[in-house]
């Protein structure tokens, strides 16, 4: 068996929104840091891998949310190495408030020179501290993420990267791009004329159900980033919204992402049909 990693996490008030629900990017928080424990509970702490001139990138998240967690809630997040290939590495978290899960989730990473980020081969002797069984696991079948082409209207915004979005690699944090996904998903129906307080007004919330996001390349301080959001396969309580970030000054591609999200009652969180007016009014920004 792989070897697994355990760790607790106190929830503060502050890493929740207005739902009072943990932060989907929160969850993603919780999940970094517990990696970088799991890798020094092996012998490959922060201190290690700047001997050696090298880190780990993430290359793609994938995230199911399966209930909310509250504050003064305690997640324990269970991790592990379920895959290691030439330069590439998949971690697994299950995370669980008083024993039931409540997320579950990937995140491939990719072993790289800390000077050049060129990717380099994962040595075999990090590879058995991870998977003391040896073998690499499994092969995962990782595949990029296809959307269809975006409508005539679909959404876009601009962010301008701060210091506070940087993380100590200089990059923009994975963390904070989930941040910005969920900017743009508001910022949307804002323009279809359903932003929160008319959602609240209809009694309803429009909440994350599962994310997917790859990063293609990292964005650094002073970029500007171009995030367009649209939606397809809407139904009856659910629908898909995929996101395509750009830098501005090259048209690079940053990020691409989906997010499926569902129409809940605002009070009970139970599933609740999307009313037909709401429907019509997203029908623009819908492939």
């Amino acid at each position: 068996m792989p070897r697994g990693y355990r760790r607790l996490f106190r929830v503060r008030e502050y890493e929740c929104d207005l739902h009072g629900h943990v932060n989907n990017a929160n969850y993603l928080r919780y999940m970094q840091q517990a990696a970088s424990e799991a890798s020094a509970d092996v012998g490959y702490s922060p201190a290690r891998y700047r001997e050696l001139g090298t880190l780990w990138l993430i290359r793609e998240t994938g995230i199911e949310y399966l209930r909310p967690i509250h504050p003064q809630q305690t997640v324990e997040v269970t991790t592990w190495v379920a895959d290691v290939r030439r330069v590439i590495s998949r971690r697994m978290y299950v995370l669980r408030v008083e024993g039931e899960m409540v997320a579950q989730a990937y995140t491939d990473w990719v072993y790289v020179d800390r000077a050049t980020q060129l990717p380099l081969r994962i040595p075999p002797e990090m590879a058995m501290a991870f998977m003391p069984e040896g073998g690499g696991g499994k092969a995962v079948d990782r595949k990029p993420i296809e959307a269809p082409d975006p409508p005539a209207q679909p959404v876009r915004i601009v962010h301008h990267v701060e210091w506070g979005d940087l993380d100590q690699a200089g990059h923009v944090n994975n963390a904070v791009y989930l941040n910005l996904l969920e900017e743009s998903g508001v910022r949307a129906g804002e323009a279809a004329g359903w932003g929160m307080q008319v959602l609240a007004a209809h009694g309803l919330a429009i909440i994350a159900r599962s994310h997917r996001i790859q990063y293609l390349q990292p964005a650094v301080h002073g970029d500007d980033l171009s995030l367009t959001t649209w939606l397809s396969e809407v139904r009856r309580v659910s629908a898909l919204r995929h996101y395509r970030v750009r830098r501005v000054s090259d048209d690079a591609g940053i990020v691409r992402a989906q997010t499926r999200v569902a129409c809940l009652d605002r009070e009970t969180m139970a599933l609740r049909p999307m009313p037909a007016e709401l429907l019509q009014a997203f029908a623009p920004q819908t492939a």
